[in-house]
C-alpha cells in the first residue's frame, strides 16, 4: 500500500497520507489508485468528475452538499494550504452535526475522503491555494445546499482571525436546525 489511512473524529471521513519519494530532483507519489482505494478506503466508489479551484487567502468555500445526487469527494491541495472540513449531515448517524477538520497542503500531500452525506468546505490559509478533487456524482446546482459556515451549533474551529471572504450562497447558508439533511 502506497499510503497510510488515519481516522478522524467522523469514522467515515478519512485522512490519506501517501508515501512520497523524493530526492534532489523533486518528488513522486501516487495520488490515486482505484484498487487500493477500494480495498482500504471505500469499496465500490466510482469517481465521475475532477475539479480544480484556485482561491486567495481568507476565501472560505462551503459548506456544500447535494441533497439529491450526493457526492463523495476525494480532496487535496496542489499549491498552498487550506483547512478542510466535513460535517455529518446524516440524521441517522451518531455523529450527526459533528465536524472533522484537517490541514491539507502541497507540502504534506494529505488527502481527505469525504463520503456522500457530509457537507464540505475549506478556508485558504496561504496567500493562494489550488484545490483539486474527485467526485462520485456530477454537480447538480438545483440540488446543492449550503450549511452556514459559522453555525454555532456545529461550532467549527476555523483557524482564522478575521471574517472570511464568502460567495453570496455561502453567506446565506442554512443553520443545522433548518438545513435539509439526509435520512
Amino acid at each position: 500500500m502506497a499510503f497510510d489511512v488515519r481516522l478522524t473524529e467522523l469514522a467515515d471521513v478519512k485522512i490519506i497520507e501517501p508515501a512520497v519519494f523524493g530526492d534532489a530532483r523533486g518528488f513522486f507519489f501516487e495520488s490515486f489508485n482505484a484498487r487500493e482505494f477500494s480495498m482500504h478506503i471505500a469499496h465500490g466508489v466510482e469517481f465521475v468528475q475532477d475539479n480544480h479551484s484556485r482561491s486567495s487567502y481568507g476565501v472560505l468555500r462551503g459548506m456544500h452538499y447535494q441533497i439529491q445526487h450526493p457526492q463523495g469527494k476525494l480532496v487535496r491541495v496542489i499549491h498552498g494550504e487550506v483547512f478542510d472540513v466535513a460535517v455529518d449531515m446524516r440524521l441517522s448517524s451518531e455523529t450527526f452535526g459533528k465536524w472533522a477538520g484537517v490541514r491539507l497542503s502541497a507540502e504534506n500531500h494529505r488527502q481527505l475522503w469525504i463520503p456522500p452525506g457530509f457537507a464540505h468546505g475549506f478556508v485558504v490559509l496561504s496567500s493562494t491555494a489550488e484545490f483539486a478533487y474527485k467526485t462520485t456524482d456530477y454537480w447538480f446546482p438545483e440540488h446543492e445546499r449550503s450549511l452556514l459556515w459559522s453555525d454555532q451549533e456545529v461550532d467549527i474551529a476555523w483557524p482564522i482571525d478575521a471574517e472570511p471572504v464568502l460567495a453570496p450562497k455561502d453567506a446565506a447558508g442554512k443553520q443545522l436546525y433548518e438545513a435539509e439533511c439526509f435520512a
